[in-house]
């Protein structure tokens, strides 16, 4: 038993060593891994190159979108006043510019001339009988103290005279009517304008009826354009608001608010505005015809608003980011609501503050949490490049 226990003694030192050892190693392993983390930190490089820029203040204009259509500010219809003529002469067709008394079209005369002249000779005859009638009646009136004439006779011939002058009046309105005949002979403008239909019976040798229409016409040359407005954006517009009105060339013109409808369509909930535009959009070689599709904006002021520049908005999936600049060299991708545009700045409505650091220039290539390199937007364009071959090698 005793050398038993001699023997086992060097065992048992032998084990006590290897705990104290091993526990040793224990001891000086977590500090030997953070080391080597710490000096992994210190040597690895951004993943890009990039500039960041602060949000900026500006005033934007508000603009409200609408479509809608471009119309004839007035049609004038124009027909003939004559009745059963024979049509002889066509001066116009459509698209043609007129003023107001130009002559558009000529009826045939001739039956009218002989009524004319036929109503002449009435007024003449006329004329004639009420000389006598009025000479008979004055001898009369000298004879009227002296007895030698009743009183039944004076007044025989004083009437007499008075139906003279009425038929001298109804010979000279018949006149004026026939006048008036060949005046509708001869179809004109009633306005300056542009004509913009030309009917069938606008033809040489019809035969119209009195009311039968022969062209159309757009009064003074003058378009509108009537834009649909749903009834929630109606207060902000009024008589007099400009608007920029898109023609489908692409050619835009400025006008103004005319008249906002009195009602809204029960069916689109959205009420017809009503713009006037320039003259020259409803000119011959003008961008604007009436019965175009056009789209538009009203001008409703100026606001104030936050912008950044149109490379730092990242879309992603269907979204808006941007990626702000931290402290420790690494980038967060925070979710942005874009605006309005002017020129090549965006307006971000929300999730950024004044002293945000936002990424520009390398925005598009960056994700969330990545380590990059800041420099000025002078820098040269070699420092500028990505650094993306590290990043690709990872993926």
């Amino acid at each position: 038993m005793k050398n038993l226990k001699t023997n086992l003694k060097p065992v048992a030192y032998a084990l006590l060593a290897v705990f104290v050892i091993g526990g040793a190693g224990m001891a000086f392993y977590p500090s030997a891994t953070q080391a080597a983390d710490d000096k992994k930190a210190e040597t690895a490089k951004p993943a890009l190159t990039v500039t960041t820029t602060k949000p900026s203040a500006a005033r934007l204009p508000i603009k409200l979108a609408a479509n809608g259509n471009v119309a004839a500010w007035q049609e004038a219809s124009v027909s003939s006043e004559s009745n059963g003529l024979r049509l002889t002469e066509v001066r116009v067709n459509v698209g043609d510019v007129v003023k107001a008394g130009d002559v558009l079209a000529v009826f045939s005369a001739d039956t009218v001339n002989a009524d004319v002249a036929q109503a002449k000779a009435a007024v003449q005859e006329a004329e004639a009988n009420a000389a006598d009638a009025v000479a008979n009646a004055a001898r009369a009136r000298t004879l009227q103290n002296t007895g030698a004439l009743s009183a039944q006779q004076i007044s025989q011939y004083t009437t007499a005279e008075q139906t003279a002058n009425a038929r001298i009046a109804s010979a000279k309105a018949a006149l004026a009517s026939q006048q008036l005949r060949l005046k509708y002979t001869r179809v004109v403008a009633p306005d300056s304008g542009v004509i913009s239909a030309r009917t069938n019976n606008a033809s040489v040798g019809a035969v119209s009826g009195p009311g039968t229409e022969l062209f159309r016409m757009i009064r003074q040359g003058r378009l509108e354009w009537r834009a649909e407005v749903v009834a929630a954006d109606l207060r902000n517009l009024k008589t007099g608001t400009g608007a920029v009105v898109k023609a489908a060339n692409g050619s835009e013109v400025t006008g103004k608010v005319r008249m906002i409808a009195p009602t809204v369509d029960a069916q689109t909930r959205s009420a017809l505005v009503y713009v006037d535009l320039p003259a020259s959009a409803g000119a011959k070689d003008g961008p604007f015809k009436a019965g175009m599709f056009a789209s538009g904006q009203f001008e409703l002021g100026t606001s104030d608003a936050m912008t950044v520049p149109q490379q730092a908005i990242v879309v992603r999936d269907g979204f808006s980011f941007v990626f702000r600049l931290n402290a420790d060299q690494h980038v967060s991708q925070i979710k942005v609501q874009p605006g309005r545009r002017l020129g090549d700045r965006i307006e971000v409505l929300g999730g950024l503050t004044a002293d945000t650091q936002v990424v520009v220039r390398g925005a598009g290539f960056l994700n969330d949490g990545d380590l990059v390199h800041n420099v000025a937007e002078t820098a040269p364009a070699d420092k500028l490049a990505p650094k993306l071959a590290p990043k690709l090698a990872a993926k």
